[in-house]
């Protein structure tokens, strides 16, 4: 994503820069087009170094903005029937959907936090919940406290490039190449455990 869109966005009329922040973080928590991760962190760090937005805000913006999406989310995985669960997890592995469902089974809302936090795992979840009718009383407050804490994590980056660095575009900067790197260094550890995980698991014997 554009920095200079992204610092032209946060800079000026609050009354902008908040509805942008909900609706960049709600588009790519519907549909993964948008680094929503980097927007947080930005954000954040635009707070930090001016004073066209408030942290406080920042978080509980992004955080009501992750939430409405992962509810839309696990609407469509519910109500949609198996195409849509195929349209939502396409691009994923199969097996990785499996494994997720069998997870949720035994884990629950666990798996909902989880899933939100770590890389790749917010769809295969979502869509896991969606096709075995998780009840919305125990989802809702299980997506709320995780996209708490997705948010917080995302902004304390942003509060670190922030409070190191007074201009608002080299904070932004900085905020976003360590939102890739966590992201990337996430990804990686997420797929060695998943090949440490397939190594492990027995073949099945063949029929004689």
């Amino acid at each position: 994503m554009n920095l200079d869109l992204l610092t032209s966005a946060w800079d000026g009329d609050t009354a902008v820069g908040y509805p942008v922040l909900f609706g960049l973080v709600l588009l790519g928590s519907v549909v993964p087009v948008v680094p929503t991760g980097v927007v947080v962190g930005t954000a954040a760090a635009f707070a930090m170094t001016s004073d066209a937005l408030g942290l406080p805000l920042v978080l509980a913006v992004a955080a009501l903005a992750a939430l409405t999406g992962d509810l839309i989310t696990f609407a469509i995985a519910r109500f949609g029937g198996p195409s849509a669960v195929r349209w939502l997890t396409r691009g994923q592995h199969a097996e990785r959907v499996d494994e997720v469902r069998e997870q949720f089974r035994a884990h629950g809302w666990q798996i909902v936090v989880a899933g939100r936090l770590l890389p790749a795992g917010r769809i295969p979840v979502l869509a896991a919940a969606g096709a075995l009718a998780y009840p919305w009383r125990r989802l809702v407050p299980a997506s709320l406290l995780a996209c708490v804490l997705w948010a917080t994590a995302y902004a304390l980056l942003g509060v670190v490039s922030g409070g190191i660095f007074d201009s608002p575009l080299i904070a932004m900067l900085v905020a976003t190449v360590l939102v890739l790197a966590v992201s990337a260094v996430g990804n990686l550890v997420s797929s060695r455990r998943r090949a440490a995980q397939a190594a492990a698991d027995p073949e099945p014997c063949e029929s004689r």
